[in-house]
């Protein structure tokens, strides 16, 4: 198989276990786990293996990987695919860097508008899929142009009048992954942009379980409420499955408290479902994505 991959072999793992690779720290080996240095690389990997199942991951956030794994290619971008520059008046940035040193990035080129994204646990490839946002701010609101990649490996620049973005999705009528993003911000200051983000981090500390194993929000918020507000509601704070627990300090966040199988994750998110949907009539939607085979 390794043959019909025309990269290096550092790139490239086999029957990679991917609790090493998600922040859950659960998950069964991929068939095979790719990190693209380049978006040429990756063009050709997915050229060669076109018939063949994928999943992106990034920080490997907002992801739950079956205890089974996944039968295909995973296209690991952190990593890789990490080019963040100033084009002319654009802050351009590939789809494997992560949020936290874009945000750091942007503020220290005298750029605002992207201080929010400080504490968002993931990367601009993932942001970009799923709208990523905070404090009342969404990272597509400053978004220009991005460039995507298809089932072929065919690269092509795109508008955002391309897509449809509404709360955690920017859709499309086609299958195509985000590859680059460029940016169009407001002129800030430096100082003022740093003292944001360390406040974003602050707050994140002290509302988050970041020092845990977890994957951010679990489910989406419903319109004009909070799924963390719903879930503490009822009651479900500390609510166990095996080594998975609802956290005491977010109730939208699960913990593996080190010895979780992704079943465990899996069934504690069934059962907070469930629970909120009885006592509230709430039915809430997962944000994580959940992927891969049973074991």
């Amino acid at each position: 198989m390794s043959a019909l991959i025309p990269v290096a072999d550092t790139a490239v793992r086999h029957r990679e276990r991917l609790a090493g690779w998600t922040t859950w720290r659960v998950g069964g080996a991929a068939d095979l786990l790719y990190v693209p240095p380049t978006v040429a690389a990756l063009s050709a990997v997915l050229s060669a293996h076109r018939d063949r199942p994928l999943l992106w991951l990034g920080l490997g956030s907002n992801t739950l990987v079956r205890d089974g794994g996944f039968r295909g290619i995973v296209i690991a971008t952190a990593g890789g695919l990490g080019d963040l520059r100033i084009v002319g008046q654009v802050v351009r940035a590939e789809a494997g860097v992560p949020l936290a040193k874009l945000a750091r990035f942007c503020a220290q080129s005298g750029y605002a508008g992207l201080e929010f994204l400080a504490g968002i646990p993931g990367t601009v490839g993932g942001a970009l899929a799923m709208n990523a946002g905070a404090g009342g701010h969404e990272i597509w609101e400053y978004v220009a142009a991005v460039e995507t990649i298809d089932r072929h490996g065919r690269v092509e620049a795109r508008a955002r009048a391309d897509f449809e973005i509404s709360y955690r999705c920017a859709a499309s009528s086609r299958e195509e992954w985000f590859v680059s993003a460029s940016f169009v911000l407001p002129a800030g200051d430096t100082e003022t942009g740093l003292a944001r983000i360390r406040e974003q981090l602050a707050i994140r500390n002290r509302t988050q379980p970041i020092h845990t194993a977890n994957a951010g929000s679990v489910f989406r918020n419903p319109p004009g409420d909070h799924a963390g507000r719903l879930i503490e509601s009822a009651g479900l704070k500390g609510l166990r499955e095996g080594g998975a627990v609802v956290s005491a300090r977010h109730a939208n966040f699960i913990i593996n408290e080190g010895t979780a199988c992704a079943a465990d994750i899996e069934r504690l998110i069934g059962r907070v479902q469930a629970q909120v949907k009885e006592r509230t009539g709430i039915l809430l939607s997962p944000e994580v994505k959940i992927v891969g085979d049973a074991a």
